[in-house]
């Protein structure tokens, strides 16, 4: 499983000393295209420029603790199978000294002349 480490922003915290919870998908999303990128080769960026558009359909987060200033996380990102063949799951948890503060699944796709897709490199990388 693919992991990145974080200090939390000290921007990101609210009134209530914990982090607000529109950051924590941000976190996801640096995450996630970390793994595309140094896991996959897949340069979202350079992908665009091509003509494929990788995007979000949807997503689903769960917060179990709340971040706070000064946390060390590790943000997890693995891919699973969608029940549609051109989506695909990015199933990622963010945690705090092995405590689970929160978990998402996003469902994403690639554009490709307007069609969805998923990309072979990607199909390959799912886990059963």
């Amino acid at each position: 499983m693919f992991a990145k480490q974080y200090e939390v922003d000290d921007k990101h915290v609210d009134f209530q000393g914990v982090v607000d919870g529109l950051y924590y998908p941000f976190y996801m999303e640096w995450t996630r295209h970390a793994f595309m990128k140094e896991s996959l080769g897949l340069d979202l960026e350079q992908e665009f420029k091509e003509g494929r558009t990788h995007m979000i359909l949807e997503y689903k987060l769960n917060f179990r603790k709340s971040l706070k200033k000064g946390d060390h996380m590790e943000v997890t990102c693995k891919l699973m199978k969608n029940e549609k063949r051109n989506r695909v799951n990015f199933v990622q948890q963010i945690t705090v000294n092995g405590d689970l503060c929160s978990e998402a699944t996003f469902v994403a796709t690639c554009f490709v002349n307007g069609r969805p897709t998923v990309p072979d490199v990607v199909v390959n990388a799912i886990e059963e």
